[in-house]
């Protein structure tokens, strides 16, 4: 540091920049040339001030301005450090490494199978009947279709039970609309989608977490919930959990469908990543179909841009009313993501897809293990997210992890946007797949790896 004052000096005399602002455009400078490099300390505000010859107070609002961009860090006792730039990543149109959104990975090896079919299938199309309105729900051939591949998880599941919707996330709109009037209250896992959270904030109905532990929802916290409360819906995500990444066992699925029989609870069985394990539990809906309605969907086993979902109702009444709902607020899902999906369904182009996000995310989780060897974190073998506890000893709350990487290009979401129950963890949600390459993804895990080994260096303080 002592071979750059010289040179701030000297800028400091030519120029008529207010000389807090100038300090600031110094030191970024310097983190850009090389002079500064990412951990390098600072001097003190005292000593800073004496060696440029500027008052104290001057020192301390050019600090300031480099924190607000986001140069440098400093932590009581610790000193002040340069925080600089995170090693270069090539990213796509310039955003940040998409941790924050849990995508599947995108294995280039089946990329140009899947852009030649979808070519042929639109060039053997009746273009202008892809361009009219449909009836909502697919037709009879697509729901045959689906309800083939749908009776892999629920096995008595009927063509005419069956819906092809425009997204997950516009079901789940729907059906708590369906289920529920505004201030009554739906029950959901203390962790949970936050698209639930926001949905249920939207249309005022009430969020009941229950607890869990490492099999699932505590069983007692659900039925004494259910005795207790005017409960409309129990709303779970079994396999693989977003964000926890547990999956609900075998006999605790059948005990919550016991209570929710015996009380006369609704389920919403979104099994978004139900796809991904090729081993695979009973589902809820396998369990007790005349109560559960069983959500499946493609963004999580293909691309989160195919916006299709595949509904199992309880009956077909419940079917046709969830129509109605849907219909009102989404009018119907697109003809041409109706005409690839069925296709890619009939051959076998989805399985093909299937069995390459799971390759790929066995390698990521590979590299996971590898670089946050240091750190305990809860993954499934064939999920390509995971849940890293952020321990004490770190110095890090989750928040301000999740806020800290964010500046330096590498997004991961805290656990308050997952949280019920008003008591969050402290642990981040990092998506390994994604538009990022393998190298992406090690690159990144590093600077995660790096942040949580040297807290004292990268820590934000509180002003």
């Amino acid at each position: 540091m002592n071979q750059n004052i010289p040179h701030w000096i000297k800028r400091l005399k030519e120029s008529k920049k207010p000389a807090y602002l100038l300090v600031a455009d110094l030191i970024e400078e310097d983190i850009g040339n090389g002079r500064l490099r990412p951990r390098d300390q600072l001097p003190t505000l005292r000593e800073l001030s004496q060696a440029l010859g500027i008052n104290y107070t001057t020192v301390s609002r050019a600090y300031n301005e480099a924190k607000r961009r986001g140069l440098i860090d400093s932590q009581a006792g610790s000193g002040t450090y340069i925080k600089g730039k995170t090693p270069a990543i090539k990213l796509r149109d310039g955003s940040s490494v998409a941790m924050t959104m849990n995508m599947p990975p995108e294995p280039m090896a089946i990329a140009q199978r899947i852009k030649e079919d979808a070519a042929r299938l639109i060039a053997h199309a009746d273009l202008y009947e892809l361009l009219r309105y449909q009836d909502f729900g697919g037709t009879s051939e697509e729901r045959e279709v689906a309800a083939s591949w749908l009776s892999n998880y629920v096995p008595k599941c009927n063509a005419d039970q069956v819906l092809i919707c425009p997204g997950i996330h516009s079901v789940l709109l729907a059906l708590m609309t369906h289920l529920a009037k505004p201030g009554e209250t739906i029950c959901v896992e203390d962790l949970v989608y936050p698209g639930i959270k926001a949905i249920a904030a939207q249309i005022n109905i009430s969020l009941l977490s229950i607890p869990s532990d490492k099999d699932g929802p505590v069983v007692s916290a659900f039925e004494e919930a259910c005795k207790t409360n005017r409960i409309k819906g129990f709303y779970c995500n079994p396999t693989i959990q977003n964000p926890s990444t547990l999956t609900i066992t075998k006999h605790r699925r059948e005990a919550i469908a016991d209570i929710a029989m015996r009380y006369n609870v609704p389920i919403i069985e979104d099994d978004a990543y139900g796809m991904l394990p090729t081993d695979r539990l009973a589902t809820i809906a396998s369990i007790a179909p005349e109560i559960t309605w069983y959500i499946s969907g493609f963004s999580k086993c293909f691309g989160a841009g195919l916006r299709i979902a595949l509904v199992a109702a309880p009956s077909l009444r419940q079917a046709q009313r969830l129509a109605g709902s849907l219909r009102a607020t989404s009018v119907m899902s697109s003809p041409v993501s109706n005409l690839l999906i069925t296709n890619w369904i009939k051959n076998g182009i989805i399985d093909d897809m299937l069995k390459a996000i799971r390759v790929e995310s066995v390698a990521r989780l590979k590299l996971a293990s590898k670089t946050l060897d240091m750190w305990e974190f809860m993954s499934h073998p064939e999920g390509f997210h995971i849940w890293l506890p952020v321990p004490n000893t770190t110095g890090w709350r989750a928040s301000e992890l999740a806020m800290h990487l964010r500046s330096n290009g590498i997004g991961v979401v805290a656990s308050p946007a997952f949280c019920t129950d008003n008591n969050p963890p402290e642990a981040v949600r990092i998506c390994l797949g994604g538009p990022i390459t393998r190298d992406e993804c090690e690159q990144s895990l590093k600077i995660i790896a790096d942040t949580l080994e040297y807290p004292h260096h990268m820590h934000l303080q509180i002003m």
